[in-house]
C-alpha cells in the first residue's frame, strides 16, 4: 500500500481510538486562531498531523509532555522574506528562526537569482531540503528588477516556466517592474498568465503606486502588497481586494504606521512579513514572533496578531494544512513563556520538538554543494582614481541622493557643493559623500556615480556587492583612496561588507556565496558582523541606524525617489536617468 495511505490510515485510526497516537501534549491552553478564543484542551499528533484537540483528557500516547497550563500558539510564518539577506543559506538560516518560533517561511530568491539566474534559485531550493523549517519559494518575477541597470541574469517568461510545477513553489514573486505591468509588456504578462495557470498565488510591490495605479495591478491579477508605508496606503490596497503584508524587517520598518489600518472587520486580509533582515536582528529579535509583540504593544489583541501571523498568512499563500492548531493540520506549534513577548519556551515542527528552552536541538545534515560560478561571481575591474571622479563643468549645483535611515526611500535633494577643478569634492561638514555603482557581473565597464546624503562618514569609505537588486558592487566615501582599497578588498575575498579608514581595512565579512551569503555558520557570521558594526562607529561615531541595510537598497530604481545604478543616476518618480550636475537655472531646494 502507499506510503501516503497508509500514514493517512493510521490517521485516521489514532482519531477514532483505534491505535494509539504518536505525540500528545497535554493540559494547554490553545489558540483558537478561527474563534479568536483560548481553549483548554490535549494536542494528539499522528504521522506529523493533528488528529485531534482534545478537552476530556481521553487519548493515549506513545510519547506525551505536560504543558501545564500554558499558552500554544500554531507555527509563525513569515510571508515574504529574501532569505539572502540574512547572509546565511537556507539550511543555516532556518537554525536561527527556529528557536523563535518561525516554522514556515515564503521566500523571494531573486536576490541570487539576479546574480545566478535559475542556477541560483535551483541551489536555493536544494540547500532548503536540509533545513527544519519548512521553505517555501516564489519565483523572481523581475529579473532585472529594470532594464536600466545590468545584472547578473536575465529571467523570461520561458525560464521560470518549468519550476512552477517544483513541490515547494508556490507562485510568482513581488511584481516591482510596475512599469512593465501597466504598460501590458508581453513577457511580464506571460509570467503572470502562467502562473494563474498554475492557479498560484502573484505577490506585488507596489511601492509609492496610486489607487489608479494598484487597480492595473489588481486587473493583472496580482494579489498581495508589502510595500505600504502608512495606513492609507494599506486602506487603498484592501478596498481593492488584496492581502497587505505588514512588513518590520531591518531597513524597512513599518508595522507602526501600517497598523492602524487594521480593524476587526478587515483583519483577515492582513498577514507578517520582514522582507529584508539582517542576521544579527534575526538572532537577537526573531521576525515574525517580534512583529507580533509589537502589534500587541501598539494594542492590538494577542490573539488577534497570532491569527495575522499564522491563518491568515498560510490562507493568503494556499497552505491549507497549516496556520491553526486543529484537527488534520500539520503539528507546527510553539510552548510560550510569555504571550505578550511572543517568546517561545519549546517549538515542535510536524509532531517533533525541534527547540526546547529555547535552543535548537541539532540534528546533522549533509551539505549541498555549490556550484563554482556561484562562488566567484565577483569581476570588479581594476580602478584608478579618475574612474570615480564626478565631473562639474557648469557651476557647483548636484541632484544628490538623500536617504531617509531605515527606510527603503530616498529624497533627490538639489544643492550646492563643493568643486575644484570642475571636480567634485566631498564634504565631511555638509555630509556630502562620493558614492558608485560598479558592474561586478559581466566585465561591461559601467560605472554609476552620484553624491549621497545622510550617511554621515567622518572618514574613510564603505563597500558591498549586497546592493539591491542587481547586487553590483557598491561603494560609499570621502576619498577615492578608500573607496577603491575597498572595492579592491571586496573582489578579492568575492563579495560581502568592507570597512576602511586612511588606508587600513578595518573589518569585512566575505559573503562568497554569490556575493551574498557566507559560508560560515552562523555564530561565527555574528560575530563578524558585530565587528563590522564597531568597526562603522569608527567612521561614525554617531551612527544610530544600519547603515549597510539602508546603503544596500540605494541602488534600486523601483523604489522612490531617486536612486543610483551601474547605468548612472536615476530618478524613479519620472522613471528616467539624470545627470549629477544641475542646470544652474533650476530651483535650489536645501
Amino acid at each position: 500500500m502507499d506510503n501516503t495511505i497508509v500514514s493517512k490510515k493510521e490517521r485516521i485510526l489514532s482519531s477514532q481510538h483505534k491505535r494509539k497516537a504518536d505525540f500528545i501534549l497535554r493540559n494547554a491552553q490553545i489558540a483558537d486562531v478561527f474563534n479568536l478564543q483560548w481553549r483548554k484542551a490535549d494536542i494528539i499528533v499522528t504521522n506529523g498531523m493533528i488528529i485531534a484537540i482534545d478537552e476530556d483528557g481521553i487519548f493515549e500516547a506513545e510519547h506525551e509532555e505536560d504543558a501545564n497550563g500554558g499558552y500554544v500558539i500554531p507555527g509563525l510564518i513569515d510571508g515574504h522574506i529574501h532569505i539572502e539577506s540574512s547572509m546565511l543559506p537556507p539550511s543555516e538560516f532556518s537554525k536561527i528562526l527556529l528557536p523563535h518560533g518561525i516554522t514556515t517561511v515564503v521566500t523571494d530568491p531573486h536576490e541570487i537569482a539576479n546574480v545566478a539566474g535559475t542556477e541560483g534559485i535551483q541551489f536555493m531550493l536544494e540547500d532548503a531540503k536540509n533545513a527544519e523549517m519548512d521553505i517555501h519559494v516564489m519565483l523572481p518575477s523581475s529579473v532585472p528588477a529594470t532594464s536600466f541597470e545590468n545584472a547578473g541574469a536575465t529571467l523570461n517568461a520561458h525560464d521560470l516556466a518549468p519550476l512552477l510545477t517544483h513541490s515547494n513553489v508556490l507562485g510568482l514573486a513581488e511584481v516591482m517592474d510596475f512599469p512593465s505591468v501597466l504598460n501590458g509588456e508581453s513577457d511580464m504578462l506571460m509570467k503572470i498568465a502562467q502562473t494563474e495557470a498554475n492557479k498560484s498565488v502573484i505577490d506585488g510591490h507596489g511601492a509609492g503606486l496610486t489607487a489608479t495605479q494598484i487597480r492595473g495591478y489588481r486587473v493583472a491579477g496580482i494579489q498581495t502588497d508589502h510595500e505600504c508605508v502608512t495606513a492609507d496606503e494599506a486602506r487603498i490596497r484592501i478596498q481593492q481586494g488584496m492581502y497587505v503584508l505588514i512588513r518590520e524587517g531591518s531597513a524597512a520598518k513599518n508595522l507602526r504606521d501600517v497598523l492602524p489600518a487594521v480593524n476587526s472587520a478587515n483583519a483577515r486580509r492582513f498577514l507578517f512579513c520582514t522582507d529584508d533582515k539582517h542576521l544579527d536582528e534575526l538572532i537577537e529579535e526573531g521576525s515574525i514572533n517580534h512583529s507580533i509583540a509589537l502589534a500587541v504593544e501598539e494594542g492590538m489583541e494577542p490573539l488577534q496578531a497570532i491569527q495575522l501571523a499564522t491563518l491568515n498568512a498560510a490562507e493568503c499563500y494556499r497552505l491549507n494544512q497549516k496556520g491553526a492548531l486543529a484537527e488534520g493540520y500539520i503539528a507546527d506549534f510553539i510552548l510560550l513563556d510569555d504571550v505578550t513577548t511572543c517568546k517561545p519556551q519549546a517549538v515542535w515542527k510536524n509532531g517533533k520538538k525541534v527547540v526546547d528552552n529555547g535552543q535548537l536541538l541539532q540534528r546533522k545534515l549533509e551539505s549541498v554543494p555549490i556550484p563554482p560560478s556561484i562562488l566567484q561571481s565577483v569581476h570588479i575591474p581594476m580602478l584608478k582614481s579618475q574612474d570615480l571622479s564626478i565631473a562639474f563643468k557648469k557651476g557647483n549645483l548636484a541632484n544628490i541622493i538623500e536617504i531617509e535611515p531605515n527606510q527603503l526611500i530616498t529624497h533627490k535633494k538639489i544643492a550646492k557643493v563643493q568643486v575644484e577643478n570642475e571636480m567634485f569634492v566631498p564634504s565631511i561638514k555638509d555630509d556630502y559623500l562620493k558614492l558608485a555603482v560598479i558592474e561586478r557581473h559581466h566585465n561591461l565597464g559601467n560605472i554609476g556615480l552620484g553624491i549621497v546624503h545622510g550617511f554621515g562618514l567622518q572618514k574613510g569609505a564603505v563597500a558591498t556587492t549586497v546592493a539591491h537588486d542587481s547586487h553590483n558592487a557598491l561603494v560609499c566615501g570621502i576619498n577615492d583612496e578608500d573607496m577603491l582599497l575597498a572595492l579592491d578588498t571586496l573582489q578579492k575575498m568575492q563579495g560581502g561588507y568592507v570597512v576602511v579608514a586612511d588606508g587600513e581595512i578595518l573589518s569585512t565579512l566575505p559573503l562568497t556565496i554569490a556575493g551574498l551569503m557566507t559560508n560560515l555558520k552562523a555564530e561565527e557570521a555574528a560575530k563578524k558582523l558585530h565587528d563590522l558594526h564597531c568597526a562603522l562607529l569608527q567612521l561614525n561615531p554617531d551612527l544610530n541606524f544600519h547603515l549597510f541595510l539602508t546603503l544596500s537598497f540605494i541602488a534600486l530604481p523601483v523604489i522612490p525617489n531617486i536612486k543610483l545604478t551601474d547605468t548612472g543616476l536615476f530618478d524613479v518618480t519620472n522613471f528616467k536617468h539624470i545627470s549629477v550636475e544641475v542646470d544652474i537655472n533650476e530651483p535650489i531646494n536645501n
